[in-house]
């Protein structure tokens, strides 16, 4: 089968971005066992190389306020969308990166 990729698509975008990360120190997450997802720390990096970016960590309390309770829906709804394109069951393999995630954001 043949590499559809053109050069300088987004598959060399997306390479050059994970070499530029590994150099400056940014870990891309954490481990499954602690919940998978990206630590204040990562956040705090990733937004130092990355100017303008928005990015947040996982919406974890009980009582979120209404913006980080609708961020967490949308995330769920996102997330089991994937979880349904992967046909993905976390009830049957738990330890997936996906169903770690979903734990940890309380989906």
């Amino acid at each position: 089968m043949r590499n559809t990729y053109r050069k300088g698509g987004h598959l060399d975008r997306a390479i050059k971005l994970f070499e530029r990360e590994a150099k400056a120190g940014f870990k891309a997450s954490r481990s499954t066992e602690s919940g998978a997802g990206m630590t204040q720390a990562d956040v705090n990096a990733y937004r130092r190389n990355n100017p303008g970016s928005k990015l947040k960590t996982a919406v974890t309390s009980k009582n979120p306020s209404k913006s980080d309770s609708k961020r967490r829906s949308s995330y769920c709804s996102r997330s089991l969308g994937q979880m349904k394109m992967h046909n993905i069951n976390c009830s049957k393999t738990p330890e997936k990166r996906i169903c770690a995630a979903r734990r940890r954001w309380r989906c």
